[in-house]
């Protein structure tokens, strides 16, 4: 089972950066150098939306709010310019290439990965007490 888990994680990275190395071709003012580059702007961007986004989006929650969401779009494109700055060989022209480079990124990934691993299962799990 944590092999399985372990697997599906490094698939999802790889799909992240094969995301990232054809971003270019649909914005160019992002610019991927290397699969080595989208590997490590793939995980950086993995951490930081697992670690940093949340805690924004919780301190921005009133703007949010006020925006019916749309503000969310703001954070991810502030989040992918932040890591674009940190990686060597990762380039993003302004907020703007970053808002819907980060928009059009998503879209790849989900894609990417809705072709790979199929449509999410709901899974209910229910108790002998619960039934009627």
């Amino acid at each position: 089972m944590l092999v399985l888990m372990v697997l599906n994680l490094l698939l999802v990275w790889l799909i992240n950066a094969l995301a990232l190395l054809a971003l270019p071709y649909l914005v160019p003012s992002v610019q991927v150098d290397s699969f080595y580059t989208a590997l490590v702007a793939a995980l950086l961007l993995g951490l930081v939306n697992t670690l940093i986004r949340p805690l924004l989006v919780l301190l921005t929650l009133p703007v949010t709010v006020v925006t019916l969401g749309l503000f969310v779009f703001v954070i991810n494109g502030l989040l992918f310019w932040f890591v674009a700055s940190f990686v060597k060989g990762f380039s993003v022209a302004g907020f703007w290439s970053a808002f819907f480079g980060a928009i059009v990124y998503a879209l790849i990934s989900w894609a990417a990965s809705t072709l790979v691993f199929g449509r999410p299962r709901i899974v209910v799990v229910r108790r002998d007490g619960d039934r009627r």
